[in-house]
């Protein structure tokens, strides 16, 4: 039976079996890695949304502080109210709002694309509220 299997003299490559094993392995391992990949993807998007949080965040702390008597935040790059104009840079794609009740309390709130297909949450929010010039809240959910 074994003799089956062997080669002859004079032939080379792959018998029929060794060419199934190979492919039968290979579609396992797509099997495992094709579900992680995207895994990986959306955490990656997640770990986008809170990193542009953060620096728009940072941003509005460098535009309260050239600004003491702010009146108003949004995310533009107009001068003197705009967190693009006090060096936040969005991830392409993403938007970025601002609900701004005063320097001691406002809400930055970044949403993914739609593109990027994350289920919960899409969205990153920032809430902002300060006493005497120290954070209180600064969570990220």
């Amino acid at each position: 039976m074994l003799k089956a299997f062997r080669k002859k003299e004079g032939q080379k490559g792959f018998t029929l079996i060794e060419l199934m094993i190979v492919v039968a392995i290979i579609g396992i391992l797509a099997a495992i890695a094709i579900p992680q990949f995207n895994q990986y993807r959306k955490r990656g998007w997640a770990a986008t949304l809170n990193s542009d949080v953060k620096n728009a965040y940072t941003a509005s702390t460098a535009l309260i502080a050239d600004n003491a008597n702010l009146a108003a935040m949004d995310c533009s790059t107009t001068a003197g109210v705009g967190l693009q104009a006090a060096g936040y840079k969005p991830t392409t794609g993403t938007s970025c709002a601002v609900a701004f009740t005063d320097t001691s309390n406002y809400t930055i709130t970044i949403t993914a694309p739609a593109t990027w297909s994350l289920s919960a949450p899409g969205t990153a929010v920032m809430t902002v509220t300060t006493a005497n010039g120290a954070v209180l809240t600064a969570a990220i959910p």
